[in-house]
C-alpha cells in the first residue's frame, strides 16, 4: 500500500489532479473537503478560519482514511503546517507522502477568485498562506510548480507516484 497526500492552500488543485492520478495511476482518492465535520465548512464559508482545535478532527480522519485503505490511495489535504502533516503520519503504519501543489501568491488568488459554489471564500486565501510551511528536508513527498499547464501539473505528479510506488 501507497499513502499520498495533495497538499497546498485553497484552489491549488488538489481536487482535480487527485482525480487524475486516481486514475493514472490505479489508486483510490478521497477529497479531504469531504471529510471536514459539517461545523468546519460553516466556519469556513462564512469567512473564519480554522484554528488548530477545528482542525484536530479533521486531521485524524484523514489519517485513519490512509490507514484504512486496502491499497494505493491519494487524499487531497491542504496540510499546511508540519505539525498538520506529523499528525497524519502518526496514525498511519506506512510512510506518507506529500505533494505541495505550490505557485505564488498571484496564481491562486485568480483561480480562487474565478471559482463559483466552493465553501473556501478568497478572503482566507491569505490566512492559508500566513500559515503554509513547505516541505522540510526530513519530509517524504516533493514540490509540484502547479503555474505551469495542468497536463504538465499531472505529469509531473504522476511520475513522483510511479517512482515511490516501485
Amino acid at each position: 500500500m501507497r499513502c499520498y497526500v495533495l497538499m497546498g492552500v485553497s484552489g491549488c488543485g488538489k481536487s482535480s489532479v487527485g482525480t487524475a492520478l486516481s486514475v493514472l495511476c490505479g489508486m483510490d482518492f478521497i477529497d479531504g473537503d469531504d471529510l471536514h465535520p459539517k461545523e468546519n465548512i460553516e466556519k469556513m464559508a462564512s469567512g473564519v478560519p480554522l484554528d488548530d482545535d477545528d482542525r484536530a478532527p479533521w486531521l485524524t480522519r484523514v489519517g485513519q482514511a490512509l490507514a484504512d485503505s486496502d491499497g494505493p490511495i491519494v487524499i487531497g489535504c491542504s496540510a499546511l503546517k508540519a505539525r498538520y502533516r506529523n499528525w497524519i503520519r502518526r496514525q498511519v503504519p506506512e510512510p506518507v507522502r506529500f505533494l505541495h501543489l505550490d505557485a505564488p501568491k498571484e496564481v491562486l488568488a485568480a483561480r480562487v477568485s474565478g471559482r463559483e459554489g466552493h465553501f473556501m471564500p478568497p478572503a482566507l486565501l491569505d490566512s492559508q498562506f500566513e500559515a503554509l510551511e513547505r516541505l522540510g528536508s526530513g519530509e517524504l513527498g516533493a514540490a509540484i510548480d502547479i503555474s505551469k499547464p495542468y497536463d504538465a501539473v499531472v505529469a509531473q505528479s504522476e511520475g513522483y507516484v510511479r517512482e515511490t510506488m516501485l
